[in-house]
């Protein structure tokens, strides 16, 4: 289609169509699901943030179909869906490989080598922000901080943490990952794919066998301790006292 400005310069306006439905045997699939992810809450519309996760679960990242199918669940205009879906850093606009590899490079991982790792993966591994390897295996990104300063320099495996980094080690994993052996996290149960992790964050059950194991480090509850110490100090000088 052709327009025209007030000027007279002609521009061509991209019009596209509507995505295609799902097939009926995976949506009647999703629709189930759907229907028990929207049942959790009091108005429909705050289940599509699961929802997302759950399009994302079946396509490995939110497409004009999924968009569609999501608002049609809880009653949303086409482009509400889509300015959530592209608001949240977690929803994919584009394919992703089964493991999503986001190298912290927020200012502390930043100053203790996550820049290093970041750039020593993509040599290794031939690609850039966002792009996937040609086996489908890897994508990787720089992420801004993923909330585990006290182990930087940090890795996460679809959101699954690999704390204290090194080239070396992010090389190593990434290529465990590609050979498809099993890859077992700093912290959690062992990986499993983008998609299926993308299920688990819709609201399923994670059956991974130590899913819910684990406990923080001395890393962790260092900042703890300073004031539970103090406070012993000052209660054993009121005693003397």
């Amino acid at each position: 289609m052709i327009s025209e400005q007030p000027s007279g310069t002609a521009i061509l306006l991209k019009l596209t169509s509507r995505p295609e439905p799902y097939p009926p045997h995976v949506r009647q699939r999703l629709e189930v699901d759907a229907k028990e992810i929207v049942a959790r809450y009091p108005h429909p519309r705050s289940a599509l943030l699961p929802l997302l996760h759950l399009v994302q679960a079946e396509e490995g990242y939110v497409t004009g179909t999924g968009i569609d199918f999501c608002a049609d669940k809880i009653g949303l205009t086409g482009a509400e869906v889509t300015a959530v879906a592209t608001f949240y850093s977690m929803y994919r606009r584009t394919p992703t490989g089964d493991y999503h590899v986001g190298v912290c490079t927020n200012t502390l991982c930043a100053v203790l080598g996550g820049d290093a790792i970041y750039e020593a993966l993509q040599q290794h591994l031939g690609i850039s922000h966002g792009e996937t390897t040609a086996d489908g295996a890897i994508t990787l990104e720089h992420v801004e901080c993923n909330a585990a300063c006290d182990y930087a320099p940090v890795m996460m495996v679809n959101w699954e943490f690999f704390d204290n980094q090194t080239p070396e080690s992010a090389r190593a994993i990434t290529d465990a990952l590609r050979a498809g052996h099993q890859v077992r996290p700093t912290r959690g149960a062992p990986l499993c794919t983008f998609r299926e992790t993308a299920r688990i964050l819709a609201g399923f059950p994670d059956e991974r066998p130590g899913a819910l194991d684990g406990a923080p480090g001395e890393a962790t509850l260092a900042g703890l301790h300073v004031p539970e110490s103090s406070a012993a100090e000052e209660d054993s000088a009121g005693q003397g006292a």
